[in-house]
């Protein structure tokens, strides 16, 4: 419906694309985001890949007793940001019951399909953007320094090509001959070679301004989560009337549902991240350092790493333990990143909405009849942005999404 009045609550990277991809359709847009200033989300901080080759959710077999195992380790990649409650232990609760074979079978071709349209639709956004968006289709490395990790990954990009997705595994020597300008210390790894990266902020920076270039209204620093209704519909949020309005609030969307009503569980998933400006050397594709659970990332400004899932309340607060565990890391695979260049870089912090099954909330949910949600999409926002926007965009014209979004359903724990 042309012309339709559109609010969307959340100025990350779903946001904008939701955004961008309506008024493409000739919807009149209204951005809310809570921050005041732009720059400072999890969108513009993290790893900057596009994963096709992250067809497995989070919650899959063997991730809780791996999590509890580190759990034990202050400076491990994975713990809790605070003591338990309630909440997160609701949530954990059910990502144990998720965390079967059934869930990653049911899950994967999805993600897949996700993953592949969302690269696509990237093909044509960044046509036009400036050159430091910086984006590449070069595929991913995944970085193994035991043979045991090797094994995992490779019986993994065996379930990648079932997929029809492209994954080699490579020894030491294979590792080099992809990546020869970086030393590496790792017993091999595997190339996937459908991935793609770019520079995050610079990306979310275009975005907001083709935005604004295109008629829509981005009012920063007015979260919209105070609400008015009635009879099934919200007619207004943060005092904004609209005909529809998208949630994609990221880490606080559990916070701001509750408020209308709805159940969408959900954890914040801090990360931490460091980008070194002046590296020593510079690879020539983004790799994941897998024992480490580290994102390793060319951009147009440095090479990034990003680490860690601190589980828990949104919030902001570093834990020195993680971010040494992270620069300590590091050169366990790159020597020529000493410990003294890594900690010249300032710590990012970031928040990822992570669901208990690993899957975003994308679509209606029943009780209103003009909410469409977009959120919980974890560590593969950035990812998933530009297909999570053609989505939304389908549902608020009311067409068949492209895409079937009953495993995506913002009900399927009401």
């Amino acid at each position: 419906m042309a012309g339709k009045h559109v609010v969307v609550i959340g100025a990350g990277v779903i946001g904008l694309c939701a955004a961008e991809a309506m008024l493409r359709r000739g919807f009149r847009v209204t951005i809310l985001e809570r921050d005041a200033e732009p720059g400072n989300g999890c969108s513009y901080g993290n790893g900057g890949i596009v994963v096709p080759s992250h067809f497995v959710p989070l919650a899959a077999p063997g991730m809780m007793a791996m999590g509890i195992k580190m759990m034990a380790n202050r400076r491990s990649p994975f713990g809790f940001d605070r003591p338990w409650n309630l909440e997160a232990l609701d949530w954990t609760v059910r990502f144990m019951r998720a965390s079967n074979q059934a869930h990653v079978a049911r899950s994967a071709p999805l993600l897949r399909d996700l993953n592949l349209a969302s690269r696509a639709i990237y093909e044509e956004l960044v046509v036009g953007m400036a050159p430091e968006v910086g984006y590449e289709e070069r595929g991913l490395l995944m970085l193994c320094q035991t043979a045991k990790a090797l094994d995992a990954e490779a019986r993994l990009a065996e379930d990648a090509n079932k997929l029809g997705l492209k994954a080699v595994v490579l020894d030491g020597q294979g590792v080099a001959a992809v990546e020869p300008n970086v030393w590496m210390e790792v017993a091999g790894g595997v190339h996937f070679l459908d991935d793609a990266h770019l520079t995050p902020a610079t990306f979310m920076r275009e975005m907001r301004g083709r935005i604004l270039a295109a008629g829509g209204e981005i009012r920063d620093g007015l979260a919209g989560d105070d609400f008015r209704t009635a009879d099934n519909h919200i007619q207004a949020a943060g005092g904004v009337e609209a005909d529809e309005f998208v949630l994609a609030t990221g880490a606080w969307s559990g916070q701001v549902a509750r408020k209308l009503g709805l159940r969408l569980p959900m954890l914040a998933g801090k990360g931490y991240g460091l980008t070194v400006a002046n590296p020593p050397e510079t690879p020539s594709l983004p790799a994941i350092l897998v024992e480490a659970r580290i994102a390793v990332t060319p951009m147009t400004d440095g090479v990034r790493f990003v680490g860690t899932m601190e589980l828990g309340p949104p919030g902001l607060r570093q834990n020195p333990a993680r971010v040494e565990g992270i620069r300590s890391s590091i050169p366990r695979y790159y020597p020529n990143f000493t410990p003294g260049s890594l900690e010249k870089s300032p710590v990012w912090t970031g928040l990822r909405p992570c669901s208990p099954d690993g899957l975003p909330y994308i679509g209606r949910p029943k009780r209103y009849r003009n909410l469409i949600v977009a959120t919980g999409h974890a560590m593969m926002g950035m990812s998933l942005g530009p297909i999570s926007g053609k989505l939304v965009a389908e549902l608020a014209a009311n067409d068949t999404p492209s895409i079937a979004l009953n495993l995506l359903s913002p009900d399927r724990y009401a």
